[in-house]
């Protein structure tokens, strides 16, 4: 029988044996969840209010996109403009793909040779995450060379899912950037769709859940993120100091802000660190779209406006202003030298 998933029990069993890692195990078995996350309920938004002729409707809906942006850095939406065709469409041709032998997708250079599994940095536990992915920069979505002969039809519905993501991401930045007393188009003016990414996830079933995590603790490092989710469950966010369990929603989509966001709202907007958590019986899939500036595109503190729904008047910037090529590499280094991601700390002028 050819084998689809990845190693990951060999690759994870080499860091567990590893002596000096004993510690570590003990530690990510409670960490992990052994203790069961309180379950929660996004703020859920319903972007149809945007298109109201009642303008006092519409500016509600606004504001409760700007109000979960800073009080939860995570919130769902329904009527999003994506339609449930084209979302099963999706997700037929995710299916397919992560059901290819493992060769051939770690060797054959699918979509852009941009396949990964586990986590190669991982030195112990608590770094590895039970997954595998394709992580595709949307402007190489459209080449034909990524897909090879037998995933033709995978590249048609991309290119219309990425798009659609793409236009609802510029939607809600484009509310949350006038909100802070911007244009849309300021935002506009910084991300590029060259370095903005769709990313496919597939949690294959982990036999020693549910110690493992299926995506480590993290912060997205981009402007916004847009996720597509299936209804197996297992994404966690911190809120209040706790971990508290995502409940999936089958007609909505999960939008979250990322690091960039927040240094550029000068810390009115929330990137929150989230995490997934292995399954022991079942699989999960998700599709994630991450909205990202040009890489030499300056990100600076814009400040916040008095006129504003969420914010208090001009204050000081809390971030120097920096680049997110900078960022990037400032992040690669920080996982090479200490195993982790250290993010916006490494940027605040206090």
């Amino acid at each position: 029988m050819i084998e689809s998933n990845p190693p990951l029990l060999h690759h994870y069993g080499t860091l567990v044996r590893n002596p000096s890692n004993l510690v570590q195990v003990d530690q990510q078995r409670h960490i992990g969840g052994l203790v069961p996350a309180e379950e929660c309920q996004l703020p859920l938004i319903d972007l149809h209010g945007l298109k109201s002729p009642d303008t006092r409707e519409s500016l509600e809906c606004s504001r409760a996109i700007c109000r979960a942006s800073s009080e939860w850095g995570f919130f769902q939406v329904l009527n999003h403009g994506i339609s449930p065709e084209l979302l099963q469409s999706m997700r037929r041709e995710q299916l397919k793909l992560f059901a290819a032998p493992f060769e051939r997708k770690a060797t054959c250079g699918l979509l852009n040779n941009s396949y990964r599994w586990g986590t190669p940095t991982a030195t112990r536990p608590t770094q590895y995450s039970w997954s595998e992915a394709f992580h595709i920069p949307v402007t190489k979505i459209s080449e034909e060379a990524c897909y090879g002969e037998d995933f033709g039809s995978l590249r048609g519905v991309m290119e219309e899912f990425a798009a659609a993501m793409s236009n609802l991401a510029k939607l809600l930045a484009g509310i949350l950037a006038n909100n802070l007393g911007h244009r849309k188009e300021s935002l506009e003016d910084i991300c590029d769709l060259s370095t903005c990414f769709l990313r496919l996830n597939r949690y294959p079933a982990c036999p020693i859940s549910p110690e493992m995590f299926g995506l480590v603790p993290h912060t997205d490092s981009d402007f916004l993120t847009i996720l597509c989710q299936d209804q197996v469950g297992g994404l966690q966010l911190m809120k209040d100091s706790k971990w508290v369990a995502v409940k999936p929603n089958p007609e909505a989509l999960i939008v979250n802000i990322g690091d960039l966001f927040q240094a550029w709202s000068n810390d009115v907007y929330k990137s929150v660190e989230h995490k997934v958590m292995a399954n022991e019986k079942m699989e999960r899939y998700s599709i994630a779209y991450f909205m990202c500036p040009s890489y030499d595109s300056l990100i600076g503190s814009c400040g916040s406006s008095s006129g504003s729904s969420t914010t208090s008047p001009e204050s000081s910037s809390v971030y120097r202003k920096f680049t997110f090529r900078e960022y990037r590499n400032q992040i690669q280094q920080d996982v090479q030298k200490l195993g982790h991601k250290v993010g916006l700390p490494r940027f605040l002028l206090q």
